[in-house]
């Protein structure tokens, strides 16, 4: 029960998310599909928190002194962010391109990401919701084939 805890804990964390989490769960020796589960609902816990008051507070914080410039950062990474979904696909695409880049466990995408950006561009609360969902159930996968082929081949 603690090892599933740490892998759902884990997995709510900006910049870890699942590139962390699964990998650190199939080290485990955890079943995958239990573990796949329980990484992919830790992931989406924050995702209402984040599309309802991240956009919210990220620009009440960018006028303050001592948070101002780290607000403004994460604010400009959320913004370009949703120009890379919007040029990808044109505004009749996002649903699949905020999936794919949610989905594709590269540093800099996710739940987290993935949500802001949505938030940012005015996308509503469902498709966001829909499409990041689609999108952390695909990061998990790859990630739990990527990291059971690693741990296959290293003969752990």
């Amino acid at each position: 029960m603690i090892k599933y805890l740490a892998v759902f804990f884990i997995s709510m964390i900006p910049i870890l998310e699942l590139r962390f989490a699964v990998p650190f769960a199939v080290g485990m020796d955890l079943p995958y599909i239990p573990a796949l589960i329980t990484c992919v609902i830790g992931n989406m816990v924050p995702v209402p928190f984040i599309y309802l008051f991240a956009r919210k507070f990220l620009l009440w914080g960018a006028q303050q002194k001592l948070i101002g410039t780290f607000c403004q950062k994460v604010l400009e990474k959320g913004e370009k962010a949703g120009q890379k979904i919007v040029a990808a696909t044109g505004r009749g695409g996002t649903f699949v391109a905020l999936m794919l880049f949610v989905g594709i466990p590269v540093p800099g995408t996710g739940a987290w990401t993935g949500t802001l950006a949505a938030s940012l561009l005015d996308l509503g609360p469902k498709t966001t919701a829909a499409a990041v969902s689609m999108g952390v159930i695909m990061a998990g996968i790859i990630m739990a084939v990527a990291s059971g082929s690693v741990f296959h081949i290293v003969g752990l």
